[in-house]
């Protein structure tokens, strides 16, 4: 959480909270993290979401992603990088939604090879 909040103090962007407009509830978080492990493609810029599972296949994801896809470009951020498991679609179907393109996989470096989860797709979009 450290990371997180010196992110903003240093850089004016960072993850933020997702919210039901209704109620208040926060259901996750959709922003910007410095992509913190090293590869080919770094460093770099990630634009990324987790949001609870009931609230999956609704459009949350989507709608926060191009707003933050314009407060990066506003800052004047000129790359972003976007990746996930594979096996993971439902993420790289924001991806495609929002305009990224698929740059590869990689091999997650900060996972064991024989991880379900080791094999990542990786989508980048040009601001």
């Amino acid at each position: 959480m450290d990371a997180y909040q010196n992110e903003f103090s240093q850089k004016d962007w960072g993850l933020y909270a997702v919210e039901i407009k209704s109620t208040g509830e926060f259901i996750g978080y959709v922003g910007l993290h410095e992509i913190g492990f090293d590869a080919d493609f770094t460093p770099g810029v990630e634009i990324g979401w987790r949001l609870a599972a009931d609230y999956h296949n609704q459009g949350y994801a989507t709608e926060a992603a191009k707003a933050v896809l314009s407060l990066a470009k506003s800052a004047g951020i000129e790359r972003l990088f976007s990746f996930t498991a594979k096996i993971n679609a439902p993420s790289e179907r924001v991806m495609q939604k929002i305009g990224m393109v698929k740059a590869g996989e990689f091999m997650h470096p900060n996972l064991l090879d024989d991880s379900p989860l080791c094999v990542h797709v990786l989508y980048k979009i040009d601001l």
